[in-house]
This record gives structure tokens, C-alpha cells and sequence, in this order.
């Protein structure tokens, strides 16, 4: 730079002396702007490292490759994905109309008290209206302002009837049970109501007799009927064809669902050729093993068939034959029970088939039970339904009531995903953990999350509970698992911005938490930068199209995840959770289905911004089930619950009921 300076004050010198001022001023002005140029070039500092956005973390960038530090033998490796290309976005996300969203934020007619279980709405506006927003966002919405509107003019008609002591029939509360008794099924078919749809542990169960050969009869579990929908989906379509005389045609069982925008979907058959049995649903089988087994496994020396076997009848087929499950004139009793993850039908006490739930087509939202073909109905028997415990008869409701907001600042916020329909899984929480001292005194918060349903009288149900109860945030869209990410956000909004909390946890309704055990275990940790609970280092995504879990290349490129913490329950601290709510308020961080591993994405894009992170893993936190010595216990039903809770009280040991 020195030598350059040099070099341009000789040329100086030397115009000067020229007695030609005009060619003299014209070199002169050339030479003072390379001077400015070069100089200007020469001074200006280095470029500082500027936030990464959500676009070039997806995009272009990888997250230095720090350690992780953790309480176990987390890896050290963060993220190591191989780079994909993939085109740039040209710009950030725009909002867009979504229909019934306006009618979602008309609470005009809300007392004060009321407004208290929609606090976050006025933050998820904006997230709900995005352009790249969650592709069941606005079917979410569009039945979430119709189930609204609904709610909003039932709750009117309650408070009158309350007054001149009328009872309609939406105000009956949820029956445990319903059923019809037996009967010669009808042409159009033999229809049960479930008033406020399946849980978890809910069963059908069928006694009849199939009438005829190669005929066939019906299962259907279809969801709520709404006025802009001539017909319901269908959330499960149970076809079982009979077999023929002597055995002549092969039997079948169809499984299936049908939507009014995309149809029938992909059909899964029973007794399936290939290779079925290699996914499970709740560790059970798709379909029957015994229907599907090769009989010449079993009987190598397998000849000229059996005299009661007709001789064009492959051994194969004769063995699926003789293990179908139904056949004319043969009584039968079949339960169809509903899993955590699908549906299954045991037949005669053995278990034929199971069904994994598809998208948007979850159980609570089944509301009739239709059987039809060929058949005689002894009975239909639906039990295990969802219950409510009737506000006015809960002799201990003012002590299971969440306490008032005192504090300015909370040391934790615990916000439990629930669905609608969960009553009594609420119920055995409040009953249970959410009694430690650390929670009615107001130092650990607890918050059910949850979104609205499409059946009017469990709203309804869910809108008094949560009026007498005051610990429920109603979400402005329809409980549908793809949008589960969206209640991580609402989440994160409440324990920033109002109810304040040093950490903030994300917990199921199926799960126990030590509180005692988890405020003390956090004392040891960073307040700032810290992702806490069983940590997930090396995982990647699932490309099985028929997966729950299915992750397009589109959705994410990468071969890998960045570590995340498992769903059942992890906590973050304040910062992060203000970092994510930044991000979206200002359409900087992108939507993913998975909520947990969501949260490891946009943790990494903290990161990315050059805080620190503390990857604090502890196997402690059970995600599937129960070990002594736990802090969180996971698949837990509300007896079990409720037993772990006595436990914790009478022996004082963290031991598991089962």
C-alpha cells in the first residue's frame, strides 16, 4: 500500500510543472480516482460473519463441525450432511388469504375470562397465513373456523339452557360405551354413532355370521360429516371377501381409506403376497402370519393333495383358506382396537390384521361405525369411548385447578400436547404430577395444548373443561398429526411473551414427569443454549412413501438430521424458545412436520448464528415406556399414571407399574 501511495504523489509532482494545465488536469483527475479505487480497496475491512438465515442453512451452509456437550456419550459430531444441490428460493416467504381463518379470530363476544384459553391465537396469525406454510394448514383452518363458529354459538345456547335448566342433546356428557343390538344387516347398512370419537385402548367389538359364499361384508369407520362435504372420509374400510364353495376362491381381507379430494388410497390386503410382515404397526403384524405362511414350509414332502382338498386347490392357497378367520354359516367375534400407532382386528381371539394410520385420518376424528353385506349382526358393542368427568360433580376440582399467574418469571413452562377427546388422560395428569408442590405454587407452570375437533359436542366438552379448569390452549386449527409442529411454536410463544419461563419443556398426555426430579437435574445445567432430554445424534430421515414418518427430499435434502431430542419430552431454554419465535415472526425459519425434530433443525440454525449450544442428553427420559429410576416415563395410560403417582407417594422410589 506504502509503495502505491509513493507512485501516486510523483505523478502528482510531476503534473505539476506541466504548462499544458488542461491535459495536466485531465491526467490529474484519472490519477485521483485509481488512487480512490485502489486505496478505498486497500482499506476496507474484512467482511464480518453475518446471521445465517433459515434459506442458506437449507440451502447453501453447514454448522461448524464443535463437539457436543452433554451429561452422556452423546457423539461429537453435530451435522455432517452431505450437501445436495437444490434451487435457491428467490424470496423469503409471503403471507397469503387462507379461507376461515377471519372467522377463527372472531372473539367479540368472549368474556375476559374466556379469552383466557385462546392467548397464543394472536401469534400464530401470521404463521397460519404463510406461503410456504404446512400443506395441511388450510384444511386445518378451513374446518378449525367452521368447528369455531359452532363452538362459539353452542357456548351461547349452554349459558341460556343453564338458566332456564333445558338440556339438549348437546349437553349430554361423553358415554363410555355405546351399542346396538343384533339384527339382519340392511341394504343400506347397520350404523352405530360414537358421539365423541375413539382414544387410544377404544375397541368394536362384532358377534354374527357370514351368510353366504363368495360374497362379502363391510367395516367402516368414517369420520365427521360437514356441510361443505357431500360425503365423510373414511378413516378405515375393512372389506372381508369369504371364500367359496369347496374352498374354490381365495379369501381376502382389504383394508383402506377414502377422502373426497384424493379418493381410495393405496389398499393393503390380507392374505398379502410378498413381503407384508416386514412392517409392523405397534409391533403386531400387518396381516395374520399363519394366513400368509407357505404350507410347504411345513410339509417339504407335500404331495397329491388331501382327499377333502380339491385337487385344483394349490396347497398354498388350501392353507390360507383354512386359516381365514370367516366363513359362511361359522359365528364369529371380532374386535377392531385402536393402538398408538394403528388400528388392529383380532378374530376369535388371534390377531389377523393391523393398519397403520394415515394422514389427516386419525381415530378421534371417527364418529360412526358402519357395517354392511352379507351378514347377520348379533350385536355391535363400542366401549372404552371417551369420558368426561362432569365439572359439577369433581369433588376436588378447586384442587386440581391451575393456580393464578403471581410470579413475573416461571422457572419452567411445561406444555402437554393433547387432543380433544382425551379427557380422562387430562384428568390422571392433574391428579397426579401436576400435584407436586413445585407446580401448585406456581413455580413449575403446566399447559395442555390442544386443537380444536370436528365434532361440535367435544369441543364443547373441551371448552368447559377448560373454563374450569384454566390450564388449556386452544390451538386455531384442527388436531391433525402433520401439523403438531405448530403447537411446538404456540408453545415456545407462551413461555416468552405470556407466561415467562427460565426453561420450557414440551411433554404428551401419555407421559409422567418427575418434576421434583427434573427442576433439580436443570440446576446443574446453562440457563442459555440448552436442548436437554434423550438426544437423537445420528438419525436420518425416513423415505418409506407408506411411512407416518415419511420425509420427502423436498421437505429435506440431507442424508442426516441435526441431533434433536425425542418428543415425549425434552426442555430448551428461554433463549432458544425466543430465537424460534423470532425466526417465524419474521419468516426467517421454515416449517417441518416432525416437531422434535424440528426443534433439532432450528436449534442448529441458533447455532448457526454463532451462539453456543448445550447438547445435554439424558437416558433418563424414556420414550417408549418405563425403567426405574426415571425422569420421564412415556406410553403411559391413565391408570398406570395414577399407579405411578401412589408409588412415588407411599414407597418413594421412581418404580414402574408394569
Amino acid at each position: 500500500m506504502m509503495v502505491n501511495e509513493y507512485k501516486y504523489l510523483y505523478l502528482l509532482q510531476g503534473l505539476v510543472k506541466m504548462k499544458k494545465w488542461y491535459g495536466g488536469l485531465l491526467i490529474m483527475a484519472l490519477g485521483m480516482m485509481l488512487f480512490l479505487l485502489y486505496g478505498l480497496k486497500g482499506i476496507q475491512p474484512p467482511k464480518q460473519s453475518t446471521k445465517q438465515s433459515a434459506y442458506s442453512f437449507f440451502n447453501n451452509n453447514l454448522p461448524p463441525n464443535d463437539s457436543i456437550k452433554g451429561s452422556s456419550n452423546v457423539e461429537a459430531a453435530s451435522f455432517n450432511a452431505e450437501l445436495k444441490k437444490i434451487p435457491k428460493p428467490t424470496k423469503r416467504p409471503h403471507l397469503v388469504h387462507v379461507a376461515g381463518l377471519d372467522d377463527l379470530y372472531d372473539t367479540k363476544n368472549l368474556s375476559e375470562g374466556e379469552m383466557n384459553v385462546v392467548l397464543a391465537w394472536t401469534h400464530l396469525r401470521s404463521l397460519l397465513s404463510r406461503s410456504d406454510a404446512l400443506p395441511e394448514t388450510a384444511q386445518g383452518v378451513k374446518e378449525a373456523s367452521v368447528a369455531w363458529k359452532e363452538l362459539l354459538t353452542t357456548v351461547e345456547n349452554d349459558k341460556a339452557s343453564k338458566i332456564s335448566k333445558i338440556d339438549g342433546p348437546e349437553n349430554q356428557n361423553c358415554p363410555f360405551s355405546v351399542t346396538t343390538l343384533g339384527k339382519m344387516v340392511a341394504d343400506s347398512g347397520i350404523t352405530l354413532n360414537l358421539p365423541c370419537g375413539l382414544i387410544i385402548d377404544s375397541s368394536i367389538t362384532l358377534i354374527g355370521i357370514p351368510n353366504e359364499q363368495n360374497s362379502s361384508f363391510q367395516i367402516d369407520l368414517a369420520g365427521q360429516e360437514l356441510e361443505e362435504e357431500p360425503y365423510p372420509p373414511i378413516i378405515l374400510h375393512y372389506n372381508v371377501g369369504l371364500p367359496g364353495e369347496n374352498m374354490t376362491g381365495e379369501p381376502y381381507i382389504v383394508q383402506n381409506t377414502w377422502t373426497s379430494d384424493f379418493g381410495w388410497g393405496k389398499e393393503e390386503r390380507c392374505p398379502a403376497h410378498g413381503s407384508a410382515n416386514i412392517h409392523k404397526v405397534d409391533e403386531l403384524v400387518l396381516c395374520n402370519v399363519q394366513a400368509v405362511r407357505n404350507n410347504n414350509e411345513e410339509n417339504v414332502n407335500v404331495g397329491q393333495p388331501t382327499s377333502d382338498i380339491p385337487s385344483n386347490i394349490s396347497s398354498e392357497s388350501a392353507h390360507r383358506t383354512g386359516n381365514f378367520p370367516f366363513s359362511e354359516g361359522n359365528p364369529f367375534t371380532a374386535t377392531l382396537w385402536v393402538g398408538s400407532e394403528g388400528f388392529h382386528m383380532t378374530v376369535n381371539g388371534r390377531h389377523e390384521t393391523s393398519f397403520a394410520y394415515r394422514e389427516k385420518l386419525e381415530p378421534w376424528l371417527v364418529s360412526t361405525i358402519k357395517v354392511a353385506g352379507s351378514l347377520s349382526l348379533f350385536s355391535v358393542l363400542a366401549k372404552g369411548l371417551p369420558v368426561t368427568e362432569g365439572n359439577d360433580i369433581v369433588v376436588d376440582v378447586e384442587n386440581l385447578k391451575a393456580p393464578s399467574i403471581l410470579r413475573k418469571r416461571h422457572v419452567l413452562l411445561i406444555g402437554v400436547f393433547s387432543t380433544g377427546n382425551n379427557f380422562e388422560r387430562r384428568m390422571a395428569l392433574r391428579r397426579s404430577w401436576m400435584q407436586y408442590e413445585a407446580v401448585r405454587s406456581g413455580e413449575v407452570v403446566v399447559r395442555f395444548f390442544i386443537g380444536l375437533h370436528k365434532n361440535n359436542r367435544v369441543n364443547l366438552e373441551l371448552w368447559r373443561e377448560a373454563q374450569a379448569y384454566g390450564d388449556i390452549q386452544l390451538m386455531p386449527f384442527v388436531d391433525y398429526y402433520s401439523l403438531i409442529s405448530l403447537k411446538t411454536i404456540a408453545i415456545c410463544i407462551v413461555g416468552t411473551k405470556i407466561i415467562p419461563s427460565k426453561y420450557i419443556m414440551k411433554t404428551d398426555d401419555d407421559a409422567f414427569v418427575r418434576i421434583d426430579e427434573m427442576l433439580s437435574s436443570l440446576k446443574g445445567k446453562s440457563s442459555e443454549g440448552l436442548l436437554y432430554g434423550l438426544i437423537s445424534s445420528k438419525s436420518s430421515p425416513d423415505r418409506d412413501k407408506d411411512s407416518k414418518w415419511y420425509i420427502s427430499e423436498e421437505e429435506w435434502p440431507y442424508d442426516t438430521y441435526p441431533p434433536w431430542a425425542h418428543g415425549p419430552g425434552y426442555v430448551i431454554s428461554r433463549d432458544i424458545a425466543k430465537f424460534v419465535v423470532f425466526g417465524f415472526q419474521e419468516r426467517k425459519l421454515q416449517f417441518f412436520k416432525l416437531e422434535d425434530v424440528a426443534m433439532g433443525i432450528w436449534i442448529e440454525q441458533f447455532r448457526n448464528s454463532g451462539k453456543e449450544v448445550h447438547y445435554e442428553n439424558d437416558e433418563r427420559f424414556y420414550n417408549a415406556g418405563c425403567e426405574s429410576n426415571y425422569i420421564l416415563a412415556h406410553y403411559q395410560n391413565p391408570r398406570m399414571v395414577l399407579c405411578l403417582w401412589e408409588k412415588l407417594q407411599k414407597e418413594h422410589k421412581p418404580e414402574c407399574c408394569e
